[in-house]
């Protein structure tokens, strides 16, 4: 009997692998009229857990200033360990990056509004993140760079 070789995937688990809140102006951050600047950093990664399991994280750095001050600072990794086996390596690249990504946001943008409402803010609905898009800029940056020819600098 031939062993199945069909790509095979599969969402194991989806977690919290880090999260930190911090209101370092409250409370009188709640007194003072809410018109925040939201700065928001995000970046993903994969790294292969073993021959079938893959760990993605989606890390999001949100700083919310108010009037000047930091009004709350969040941080969180959410992680989902996926189960990849046959997939062609072309494909990988792509699944690791773009597609459990989009997997995982919607449980990261979750968690995110539970903190700020518990930490007694405002619900911060972080809009949906076209994670093809960035993976797509990433490859090309990559190939980019590849391309470049190296430059020595002769030292007088």
């Amino acid at each position: 009997m031939a062993e199945n070789q069909q790509p095979q995937f599969a969402l194991q688990r989806i977690y919290v692998k880090d999260v930190s809140f911090e209101a370092p102006n409250s409370p009188a951050a709640f007194t003072k009229a809410w018109k925040p600047e939201i700065k928001l950093d995000l970046n993903s990664g994969g790294r292969k857990v073993d021959e079938q399991h893959y760990e993605v994280s989606v890390k999001v750095t949100i700083t919310a200033t108010n009037d000047g001050e930091t009004a709350f600072l969040v941080e969180l990794v959410q992680c989902g360990l996926f189960a990849m086996v046959n997939i062609p390596e072309q494909q990988l690249g792509q699944m690791l990056g773009a597609m459990c990504p989009n997997i995982l946001f919607p449980y990261l943008r979750e968690s995110i509004d539970s903190l700020v409402v518990k930490g007694g803010f405002p619900a911060l609905m972080l809009a949906p993140i076209n994670f093809e898009a960035l993976y797509q800029k990433r490859v090309q940056e990559a190939q980019a760079a590849a391309e470049q020819p190296s430059v020595e600098h002769p030292t007088h």
